[in-house]
């Protein structure tokens, strides 16, 4: 069964960092564009980046560009997501998905654009 899981979230206070993983089972995430959402209480999915398998290069939202990184560790068929300088508009839940195929998808923004979901970790930014 094709599975993900977010892991790595929790209470951090302002300008802090933290870094979420994604794991997959059941298959090579290696192959897949993976994206990142997340969703604050009251409001709806936001897309925060794309990572293409193909080139190993990232898209990301203008609201997270240069405070967040995404990199693969195929060895361990995880994605991980830091998170720099972090702000208390950052919390939410954040979640990764995974594309068909291994570049991002034309809507890369859109959650319905992707395969399937893992669960969710949650991120709290706050002093």
């Amino acid at each position: 069964q094709e599975q993900l899981v977010e892991s790595g979230g929790g209470l951090v206070q302002p300008g802090g960092s933290l870094r979420l993983s994604c794991t997959a089972s059941g298959f090579a995430l290696e192959y897949a564009a993976v994206g990142w959402f997340r969703q604050a209480p009251g409001k709806e999915r936001e897309w925060i980046l794309c990572n293409s398998a193909t080139d190993n290069t990232t898209v990301y939202a203008g609201s997270v560009k240069g405070r967040f990184t995404v990199t693969r560790d195929n060895a361990e068929n995880t994605v991980l997501l830091q998170l720099h300088t972090l702000k208390p508009e950052d919390t939410a839940d954040y979640f990764c998905t995974k594309f068909k195929y291994s570049g991002c998808p034309v809507y890369t923004h859109i959650a319905g654009a992707y395969d399937f979901w893992g669960q969710g970790t949650q991120v709290t930014v706050s002093s």
